[in-house]
């Protein structure tokens, strides 16, 4: 094969491959919708182009299936057969039939062996036309198509267990058994079959597929740049060319530019070329999106259950690369909901529900990340069944369970082997699944959350880098050697010695904590887990530098010798050699030539144990203590002054920032106030005002104090005279009579004190008509 042809096969490939995935959609949607003369056209259309591309290019195969699908749906076109579920079931089954050609083609450049008379002969029947003589019959005439289940996901290769292979632990002979039983139509995935039969581990088939390498496909190593876009990354390399000739021009040279403004000039045209080129690496998510109809079809018939998939967000915009790592677990997400979440219609009816189930994908932007929430409205987790399975296989001390919140437990179906269903099928029960979306995440600096409300749903909530090539990082030091650290996981820096009579390094449980803000953070010493040490106490003392950090666990800090800088780093992967090495996330190339590694925050937590079932805040093991009175509990307040003397607090927590207002910033629309932040029209509330008290100064003629509030809660601004101090106290309060928006009254540094109760406070004032309503906020 010539590289012409070899380009052609490409390109026929990757547009087959969008032809078939738009053919799913349309099939799925016209089973539901069979008056949609527009969309059978357009399937016909695909399906007609195939045809022909085939006849070109010479595969047989696929000419004769397009041809019996060409002419089903001619006759669905003209009218003279109506969709059914069983002619949408053959169509679908197609579909499937040219993705595995196709696949044989990409791998060996011919349409393989498999043969699919069976499923011209369906087509035919469905057509309503007679089967030809056997002589006229190609030699399609074995087995069906691939059953429907495959497109679940992509099916594993005997590739996968190479390195299982190379080290002894298993047999190829046995890999090859378990693939010529898939090629006969076992529905299971390869892992599963070697799984079954004892061969292997669920962890091993789970650490095979995170640690899968291997070529991409055509399609996903292939992406489509708007022109536009090409055209200036061409421009923005002309201007580097001029730049690097300014550069090797003789200084001697009358128009030398002063190296300086050549310095400039490189660094601004290299800035915006890397913007360009990450630019050109974001793919919109709808190319995810458009494979989900079909995988909640296929997944909801096996299960017997009446599904509806709603999506939101197909515009949001990922890397590339990130977006083909989550392809995968967003399947598994989305599998798992209709399998474990939705009920079947019966039982739905019962619990008061519609006898359809739904499941909603959703992507936005927040805080620099794309967010993807999956949920459904079924059953949720129950909280008692995971505690159940947890305490069986020994996975929770029976000393811990009781200290464990719902949360808690929650996390643990990410661990191996975990699962609270009660047989295996085709679609789950061993385990795995979970645990291989929690680390593929974490493999590229992502992160997921449950929430889970019995009886009414489950949602997982993904939280993915928008890019990988490309992060901003501090450098610090460890010794004479110079690490990285993502700043998307770095909450602030510290720097600290003994302060007064207390020393900047406490201990619990044999672990370091250092006192942030009254709150005890653990701390980890880069030197010591590096060299697998546990830090001693006499090395503690002296001023620390501290990297308080937090990615998908607790906040911990990370205590280095030396702080250097931040800068933009390019992300090189580390080699497969390296990939035990927890502590790492990959490696960079530093000015200087010298290589850094990056260092993974969540690596770091799990090596030091911050992860795992002891929290060193935590009280020792034993039993559980009395529950104590939630007023009782030291914690952060802030302390204001509202007007006419008037004391107040409230929790930090619940704070997101503190404004200065000025009356210019103050605008009135009936009797509400609000005010602009940050772009945006922020409500504000004068607590006061609420309260009953006159009317605070900051909202008639002189300044005072916005105490903007933070998620969850809402985005309004609470308005008081001043803040007087931020403390740490313990709040037994004296209940209040009479329905206000006051927990009760407590004695902060000698003066009595109102304990607000913020979210009432707000309902309050919402009630009375002194907050936008968000139409308002809309406008």
């Amino acid at each position: 094969m010539t590289e012409s042809d070899d380009r052609i096969i490409k390109e026929f490939l990757l547009e087959s491959h969008e032809n078939l995935d738009r053919l799913d959609q349309d099939l799925v949607v016209i089973e539901k919708d069979p008056a949609s003369p527009d969309r059978l056209a357009r399937i016909f259309r695909t399906l007609h182009t195939l045809k022909g591309t085939c006849g070109f290019l010479g595969f047989g195969k696929l000419e004769a299936l397009a041809h019996g699908g060409e002419t089903l749906l001619g006759r669905l076109r003209d009218g003279q057969l109506a969709m059914t579920a069983a002619i949408a079931d053959t169509m679908l089954e197609l579909v499937d039939a040219v993705r595995e050609i196709l696949a044989a083609i990409e791998r060996s450049g011919s349409e393989g062996d498999a043969e699919y008379g069976a499923l011209l002969s369906a087509l035919r029947r469905a057509a309503g036309s007679p089967d030809p003589p056997a002589a006229d019959v190609p030699a399609l005439a074995s087995a069906g198509a691939a059953p429907a289940a495959a497109v679940l996901a992509p099916a594993a290769t005997p590739r996968l267990f190479d390195d299982l292979i190379e080290v002894g632990r298993l047999d190829p002979e046995q890999v090859r058994v378990a693939a010529r039983e898939q090629a006969r139509g076992d529905p299971r995935r390869l892992g599963e079959i070697l799984v079954d039969k004892g061969v292997l581990q669920p962890y091993e088939v789970l650490e095979a597929l995170v640690n899968r390498g291997g070529p991409l496909s055509v399609t996903r190593s292939a992406i489509r740049v708007d022109v536009a876009l090409l055209e200036r990354l061409v421009n923005q390399v002309g201007e580097l060319v001029l730049v690097r000739n300014q550069i090797l021009q003789s200084p001697a040279a009358p128009n030398h530019a002063p190296p300086s403004a050549t310095s400039q000039r490189l660094d601004a045209i290299t800035s915006e070329l890397q913007e360009t080129v990450m630019r050109a690496r974001m793919q919109p998510l709808q190319s995810l999106w458009d494979a989900l109809p079909r995988l909640v079809r296929d997944v909801a018939l096996s299960c017997g259950k009446r599904v509806r998939l709603e999506t939101q967000g197909g515009d949001t915009e990922l890397d590339k690369t990130l977006l083909e790592a989550i392809r995968d677990p967003l399947v598994h997400l989305v599998r798992n909901a209709i399998d474990h979440g939705i009920e079947v219609p019966e039982a739905r009816v019962l619990a008061g529900k519609a006898p359809e189930g739904v499941v909603r994908v959703r992507a936005f932007h927040h805080g620099g990340q794309v967010h993807i929430e999956v949920s459904d409205d079924g059953t949720g987790i129950s909280v008692e069944r995971v505690r159940q399975r947890a305490l069986e296989n020994g996975l929770v001390s029976p000393e811990r369970a009781p200290r464990m919140r719902d949360a808690d437990w929650l996390d643990l179906v990410f661990l191996p082997g975990f699962t609270t269903a009660d047989r295996v099928t085709t679609l789950s029960g061993r385990g795995v699944g979970m645990d291989v979306v929690k680390t593929n995440l974490e493999r590229i600096g992502g992160a997921i959350e449950i929430q889970s409300r019995p009886g009414l749903g489950t949602t997982f909530q993904l939280g993915i880098p928008l890019t990988l090539a490309v992060i901003p990082a501090l450098c610090v030091g460890s010794g004479r050697d110079e690490y990285a650290l993502p700043q998307a996981s770095l909450l602030q820096l510290v720097r600290t010695g003994r302060s007064g009579s207390r020393p900047a390094v406490e201990w619990a449980q044999d672990t370091p904590v250092y006192r942030l803000r009254g709150r005890l953070v653990p701390l980890v010493f880069l030197r010591e887990i590096l060299q697998g040490k546990p830090p001693g106490r006499a090395g503690v003392g002296g001023a620390l530098n501290i990297a308080i950090l937090q990615a998908d666990g607790p906040r911990f800090g990370l205590v280095v010798d030396e702080i250097r800088d931040t800068r933009e780093i390019v992300v090189k992967p580390l080699s497969r050699l390296l990939r035990h090495a927890v502590l790492f996330a990959g490696a960079t190339v530093g000015g200087d030539g010298r290589v850094s590694l990056i260092l993974d925050v969540q690596g770091i937590a799990r090596a030091a144990g911050l992860t795992g079932e002891k929290d060193p805040t935590a009280p020792e093991d034993g039993p559980p203590a009395p529950p104590s009175e939630p007023s009782a509990a030291p914690r952060p307040l802030v302390l204001m002054e509202i007007g006419a003397g008037r004391r107040a607090a409230m929790p930090l927590a619940d704070v997101a920032r503190l404004e200065n207002l000025r009356p210019a910033d103050v605008q009135r629309i009936g009797d509400c106030l609000a005010m602009q932040y940050r772009g945006e029209i922020l409500p504000l509330v004068p607590v006061a005002d609420v309260l009953g008290e006159e009317r605070p100064a900051a909202a008639g003629s002189s300044a005072g104090v916005v105490v903007v509030l933070s998620h969850p809660l809402e985005a309004v601004g609470l308005v008081v005279e001043r803040v007087i101090d931020i403390v740490v106290a313990s709040v037994p309060s004296i209940e209040t009579p009479g329905p206000r928006p006051v927990l009760g009254t407590v004695l902060l540094g000698g003066r009595l004190t109102e304990m607000l109760d913020v979210p009432a406070l707000v309902g309050r004032a919402r009630a009375q008509g002194l907050i936008l309503s968000p139409i308002e906020v809309a406008r």
